[in-house]
């Protein structure tokens, strides 16, 4: 040979074998048939062989071509593994995601969203940080996050899923024993469930929902979940969120007309990996459960 021929010249060859003529496989190849033309005379320039002779019939092929036939066949069956593979390894979706989100959230909201997502690709590997303290995307800390705020960075995107409304609740026993309050004030006289330290988000929360003065809290805990506990319990009247809440029969929203906090929800990103399948996927299926949540909890508190 006299240079080594480019690969698509043998795939045109094994076109023109297969069809018998320059047009046919011009159609076959989506290329035009001059293009076709040239191809199999650098083939031939390549190897110092003619490769076809004009008959009525169309083109025959030399003994060289034929020679040839096989090892394009080869070639092409080749080419056609790799492109699966190449395509397999970008539509798999492996590697680890690591996923921010508040504690209530994490634990009480997420694992039914993400057992279908794992089970779907299990070469996922899926780390949840279920922490009130916010991680920062932008130093990777985490690859994707569900916030209570719109993202502010430009680096970031994010989707809004809607509002995850909060609400006053309490235990069917509690209530039976204690009444059910009509009124904001009437809370004075109920044990309250709430937090032993206030917080910097707790204080922005309750400067934007402010309860009356006066009120005491019968039982104290930072952590949301023992909260939860007491509120399922019956120890007190707390707030959680409405569509977990729902979950139990026995636990009763309390003053809902009167008190409702919304928590704005968006699941965030880093756009530097928006491109990879793990995280899109992952990001996808957040966006999809948590959006199914939010209205799920709508029907729910219009019911």
């Amino acid at each position: 040979m006299n240079r080594d021929p480019d690969w698509h010249f043998y795939r045109t060859l094994l076109a023109v074998l297969e069809h018998g003529s320059l047009s046919a496989a011009a159609r076959e190849l989506g290329l035009t048939q001059p293009t076709v033309g040239r191809h199999i005379d650098a083939l031939e320039e390549a190897i110092g062989s003619q490769l076809f002779v004009r008959s009525p019939n169309g083109l025959l092929p030399t003994d060289a071509a034929l020679e040839l036939k096989p090892y394009a066949q080869t070639l092409a069956a080749t080419s056609a593994a790799l492109l699966r593979t190449a395509s397999g390894h970008r539509e798999r979706v492996a590697g680890t995601v690591r996923i921010s989100a508040s504690e209530v959230i994490g634990v009480e909201i997420l694992p039914p969203i993400l057992a279908p997502l794992i089970a779907a690709h299990p070469d996922l590997n899926i780390e949840l940080s279920a922490s009130d303290a916010i991680e920062d995307l932008l130093n990777r800390e985490a690859d994707i996050a569900v916030r209570m705020a719109e993202p502010v960075q430009e680096q970031l995107i994010g989707r809004r899923i809607g509002e995850i409304p909060l609400g006053f609740h309490a235990h069917r026993r509690y209530l039976d024993q204690h009444g059910m309050p009509q009124q904001i004030a009437d809370l004075a006289r109920h044990r309250l469930v709430g937090f032993d330290r206030q917080t910097a988000y707790i204080r922005t929360m309750m400067a934007r929902f402010p309860l009356p003065d006066g009120l005491a809290f019968g039982f104290k805990s930072d952590n949301p979940h023992a909260q939860i506990a007491a509120i399922r319990a019956g120890l007190g009247i707390g707030i959680c969120q409405i569509g977990i809440a729902a979950r139990d029969p026995d636990l009763l929203p309390v003053l809902p007309e009167c008190f409702r906090i919304p928590l704005d929800t968006w699941v965030v990103m880093h756009e530097g990996i928006k491109t990879a399948r793990r995280y899109r996927v992952t990001f996808d299926a957040l966006v999809d459960g948590l959006t199914k949540y939010v209205k799920g909890t709508a029907r729910k508190h219009a019911g």
